[in-house]
């Protein structure tokens, strides 16, 4: 996968980082600083992928509850990231851990030159020694300040440095067949198929401080699992955590990718929006399905959406079936 030495996405949520509202918990941010720490001496590269800017931004301009209009998270965030990452910088400092500061939108993924900028400026950081604290660019998104996206995120940055393990820290000790905080009874499933319906069936809601809840960690594993990466889900506020995880001793949910790695352009091109359809003839779709060749425009039947050349379109046989994605030479309206 990552060659001889494994690198690992640490993802870390806003309840844990902030104390639920209260502000940055900078004794558990120590306890992961000397955990990075520990697994860089055991040849173990990291990329953070933390969330938590929204919520400290809160808490540093004395808000009452986390604002709901774009332009005032966008303000609100822009606040919080300083603070967030001074003390993520602070914490590894002690431990003479380099760090980076990276921050993504989902466009700069869409779009392939900037899709290849980051993975490869991701892979030189790794190269370099250096722990790149990756969060979403919540100062210039719109839609993207939504629930969980930083869980999707860090499962889409698995994908793009293959990574061997995606690592969520949260405040569960993991996924359980029913809410643990309800349900004294509530039994932890400690492995599961990410591919696995019944996930959704068990994954709760997001918090008032973060916007992500188990299900949105059930989806970043599935798309962790495209590049082959397993998933460990568990509780973060444990002191060796990091470690605990290395040596497979740690408490928590492993989903894992029950399938072969698909290939990176695959990978990327499975990060698009589906912009339109193509109802395609008999013969279109079984050239498509079994030799993988080019479609042309005298193949297709029906036309279903509005789209621009270079986006994806799905295209479906004529009785519905999905047989293949692709980017489109062509716009909706000159098919």
């Amino acid at each position: 996968m990552s060659g001889s030495e494994p690198i690992w996405i640490v993802k870390i949520g806003s309840s844990l980082i902030t104390q639920h509202g209260r502000g940055i918990n900078g004794e558990l941010i120590d306890h992961w600083a000397s955990g990075f720490a520990r697994l860089k001496a055991q040849g173990v590269r990291v990329i953070l992928v933390s969330s938590g800017a929204v919520a400290q931004g809160v808490i540093q301009l004395g808000l009452a509850k986390r604002p709901t209009s774009i332009a005032q998270l966008q303000a609100v965030a822009a606040v919080g990231q300083m603070g967030l990452i001074h003390r993520y910088q602070a914490a590894f400092e002690k431990h003479h851990l380099q760090s980076a500061q990276v921050l993504l939108t989902h466009d700069d993924l869409r779009a392939r030159d900037r899709y290849l900028n980051a993975r490869n400026t991701l892979t030189n950081l790794l190269q370099l020694g250096v722990i790149p604290i990756v969060n979403e660019n919540d100062t210039v998104v719109t839609d993207e300040i939504r629930f969980g996206d930083n869980d999707t995120l860090a499962g889409l940055v698995a994908n793009l440095v293959n990574a061997d393990r995606l690592m969520i820290l949260t405040d569960q000790d993991g996924i359980f067949n029913k809410d643990p905080r309800s349900h004294k009874d509530a039994v932890l499933l400690d492995e599961s198929s990410a591919a696995n319906p019944l996930l959704d069936k068990v994954a709760g809601g997001g918090g008032r401080w973060g916007r992500g809840g188990m299900v949105t960690k059930v989806h970043a594993a599935r798309i962790a699992a495209r590049s082959g990466t397993d998933t460990f889900i568990c509780a973060g506020d444990k002191p060796d955590i990091l470690t605990d995880a290395l040596g497979l001793n740690a408490r928590g949910t492993w989903l894992r990718a029950d399938k072969p790695p698909i290939e990176s352009r695959k990978q990327w091109l499975a990060t698009l929006p589906v912009r339109g359809q193509l109802i395609l003839d008999q013969g279109a779709a079984r050239v498509l399905e079994e030799e993988g060749r080019s479609l042309l425009p005298v193949g297709v039947r029906a036309v279903e959406g509005s789209f621009a050349q270079g986006e994806l379109v799905a295209c479906f046989s004529p009785e519905g079936r999905e047989v293949a994605r692709g980017l489109t030479n062509y716009s909706s309206q000159e098919l």
